[in-house]
């Protein structure tokens, strides 16, 4: 008989501000926000909870954070100490024996099925409530920091029953209750939904998972061959499997400037920090690009990206740098100050040996495998 499916989804509670809080003992309690400054043009990358009751969410601007909470404390972002942490938590959660997928700095699914050998899939479930009760402390006792966790048969419903207990939360969702818990919810609630497609649906008058559930209609005609997908996971039927695949598949780097500007040296000097930023981390991974994005956003927030893909892979910061110049200049995407540009490559594969060079010739808009600059 198969062994039934006990998957786990593993949350941390506003982990960055957590972890600020944590660390200085003088901010709990506090409306912690870790983004930019209120009076710069950055976001807002986390919001502890205190700051949350005053409507602070993440990737909102931090200047409306600042109005909206005007007694928050702001606070750069420390990634190096995140992701230190991370690797501390999941390290934890590793040692149990479960599989893991983990999906973001702070959040994992867990494959707990092996855990308990009830062959009844209700059974099984209930037995995971322990463990992950167990897990919950561990991680509280040695990392003072607390964590939500779903247990349902499959990901969707997982991620749904820890989204929900938060924050620190423990919820199971039966097999049995799985269509009826997401019948009230969002349509936006289930895995895939996003903005555009929730915009379709709800011209369609299809609000709710409920209103899925109950669609009359041929979903495919209006999210295409995807409808039939949609359909099982308003029923809360998924048959994800765990992902083991980390394999980088792309790389980027932003500035927002604090003023908007057209001002060629400055937009070359960050471009020249983007590329040594990214050609690190190629050569790091020892893995090189075959297309190379650049991105821009002016003034009234209308974003513009651009890419070009070469035969042969590059990673050295003088081809991404060039590259990056001339696809701004192809496309004549500084027409007027920029609010924001970015560097980025994907198609990433492993090296296969030693770089080329490439130059091109702005007139035939294509590359030239050779040494010189014309």
């Amino acid at each position: 008989m198969e062994t039934p499916r006990v998957i786990l989804h593993l949350d941390m509670d506003a982990f960055f501000a957590a972890v600020e809080q944590r660390d200085r003992p003088d901010l709990k309690g506090l409306p912690v926000i870790v983004g930019g400054s209120p009076s710069s043009r950055g976001v807002v990358c986390a919001a502890s909870y205190e700051a949350r009751r005053f409507g602070v969410r993440s990737a909102m601007p931090s200047r409306t954070a600042g109005r909206l909470c005007p007694q928050g404390v702001f606070l750069t972002p420390r990634m190096d100490r995140y992701r230190e942490e991370s690797r501390a938590i999941f390290g934890l959660v590793g040692a149990s024996g479960v599989e893991v997928e983990q999906v973001s700095v702070d959040e994992a699914y867990l494959d707990a099925s092996g855990l308990n050998p009830a062959s009844d899939p209700e059974e099984a479930l209930v037995s995971a409530v322990r463990w992950a009760r167990e897990l919950k402390a561990l991680i509280r006792s040695e990392r003072q920091l607390t964590a939500s966790i779903g247990i349902a048969s499959n990901k969707l419903m997982a991620k749904v029953a820890s989204d929900w207990g938060k924050p620190d939360g423990l919820l199971l969702i039966p097999n049995r209750d799985r269509a009826a818990f997401l019948r009230p919810l969002p349509a936006r609630t289930l895995h895939g939904v996003g903005r555009v497609t929730e915009e379709v649906l709800q011209k369609a008058g299809v609000r709710t998972v409920g209103d899925i559930q109950d669609y009359p209609g041929d979903l495919k005609a209006l999210v295409g061959a995807w409808g039939p997908i949609l359909k099982s996971f308003s029923m809360g039927i998924d048959e994800r499997p765990l992902s083991q695949d980390d394999t980088i598949k792309s790389i980027s780097s932003e500035n927002t400037f604090s003023k908007d500007t057209a001002d060629r040296p400055v937009l070359r000097s960050v471009l020249r920090e983007q590329a040594d930023e990214l050609s690190a981390k190629l050569q790091r991974h020892g893995i090189s690009a075959q297309t190379v994005q650049v991105k821009v956003r002016y003034s009234d927030f209308s974003t513009l990206t651009r890419q070009f893909s070469v035969d042969e892979p590059v990673a050295a910061a003088r081809d991404l740098y060039r590259l990056a110049c001339w696809l701004l200049a192809r496309h004549q995407l500084v027409h007027r100050p920029l609010r924001l540009l970015g560097l980025g490559v994907s198609g990433l594969v492993e090296n296969r040996g030693g770089q080329m060079v490439f130059d091109w010739k702005p007139d035939t808009h294509r590359l030239n495998p050779t040494g010189s600059t014309r």
